[in-house]
């Protein structure tokens, strides 16, 4: 059996369990084929804090990941910060090689950890596939310090797979080569995301539905004040909107909501595992998001599994899975008038669940990986 080498801040340990699980749930799937073991860096800003001690989840013990505090520069990081990943990586690397002499390295998120484990690599033989999840390019490639150490890291790479196809025209357009990039979109788990899961959360309101980090990039905020127009239009259809999630914009969402009047109607439940948000997706109205840019997030693609319609701005990969009026509406970035208007027609006239949801049966993790195995495969053959 092959043996294969992850490398990514991307990974989930016991305090946040949530983190990373795109790439952990398809490394569970590449078990079949390779033997699996990670390297998961984590920032670390010496003499302000304690070196990071954590452990992994109970189901990820088979891969014996090592957690590494990793010396990070906040904000003023990007000309330096792939330079001391490479720096911490080095032993590690070298230690672990001495008794698990990988096929292949695998590494999630462009900068730095891509940079950094392609300058840790140096020259070395081995391929190294890449995968670009959608901010480290959407933010960093306006840097061009990150924009750099990304084509750098990218130039010595293998392959990248990008979570959309948009991803690999942003990295195309920046000078990579076109034969590296690879779209593949996320799985699913369909046993918590579709139509015939366990039943919905019950409700006697009308419910939207936002899930995700609550982040300035989210724009929460924009999402509350759209939500508080339409809840004073709109107040025969007892309307709630649901908050999925958490971050630091958590206290400023609450606060937006009272200042509005609304905050009995906006709910903030935390982060939630996979069986409870799918149960709210099937008892949702609406899947409402107001990002101001995304890759293809797994969310759109875990709603319309469960027959949820979609109201979104038209940024990033999105408009690769909401390309039809029946699936939902995008609308221009800030644009409230248009936003409020495309929720309306929704709540008007419901969507077709069942049409919604047949577009998410061939969505699972293991036709997923079987893409993922592909791609590793060839660059360790060199497409031989």
């Amino acid at each position: 059996m092959r043996k294969l080498l992850f490398v990514s801040n991307l990974f989930p340990d016991a305090k946040e369990p949530y983190r990373g699980l795109d790439n952990v749930t398809v490394l569970h799937e590449l078990r079949r084929w390779f033997e699996v073991r990670v390297i998961s860096p984590r920032p670390w800003l010496p003499v302000l804090q304690r070196k990071p001690s954590l452990q992994p989840r109970a189901a990820d013990e088979v891969f014996a990941p090592e957690y590494l505090a990793t010396p990070y520069l906040p904000k003023v990081g990007g000309a330096a910060n792939h330079v001391l990943m490479a720096r911490a990586l080095r032993a590690p690397l070298q230690k672990l090689r001495s008794d698990f002499e990988w096929d292949v390295v695998m590494s999630s998120w462009l900068f730095p950890d891509t940079s950094a484990v392609a300058m840790a690599l140096g020259e070395n033989s081995e391929p190294l596939v890449a995968i670009a999840q959608g901010s480290d390019v959407h933010r960093y490639l306006r840097s061009p310090l990150r924009r750099r150490a990304i084509l750098s890291g990218l130039a010595r790479s293998s392959a990248c797979i990008t979570r959309s196809n948009s991803l690999a025209i942003m990295l195309g357009e920046a000078g990579v080569a076109a034969s590296k990039l690879v779209p593949i979109h996320n799985g699913i788990n369909r046993d918590h995301f579709s139509l015939s899961a366990a039943h919905p959360v019950p409700q006697d309101e009308r419910v939207l539905l936002f899930v995700g980090n609550l982040l300035p990039v989210k724009d929460p905020l924009f999402l509350v004040q759209c939500f508080a127009e339409l809840a004073k239009r709109r107040p025969q259809d007892r309307l709630r909107l649901v908050v999925v999630g958490k971050g630091p914009l958590e206290h400023a969402v609450r606060a937006e909501a009272d200042r509005l009047g609304v905050g009995p109607q906006v709910s903030l439940t935390g982060p939630l595992d996979a069986a409870d948000v799918g149960g709210w997706m099937r008892s949702a109205e609406l899947l409402c998001m107001t990002s101001r840019n995304e890759g293809l997030p797994n969310v759109v693609l875990e709603a319309q599994a469960c027959g949820l319609p979609v109201v979104a701005t038209n940024v990033g990969g999105i408009l690769e899975c909401v390309d039809a009026d029946w699936k939902g509406a995008l609308v221009p970035l800030g644009d409230a008038g248009a936003w409020i208007a495309a929720v309306e027609r929704f709540l008007d006239v419901p969507a077709d669940r069942q049409r919604i949801a047949n577009i998410g049966a061939a969505r699972h993790w293991a036709a997923t990986a079987e893409r993922y195995r592909e791609v590793i495969e060839a660059a360790i053959t060199g497409g031989q």
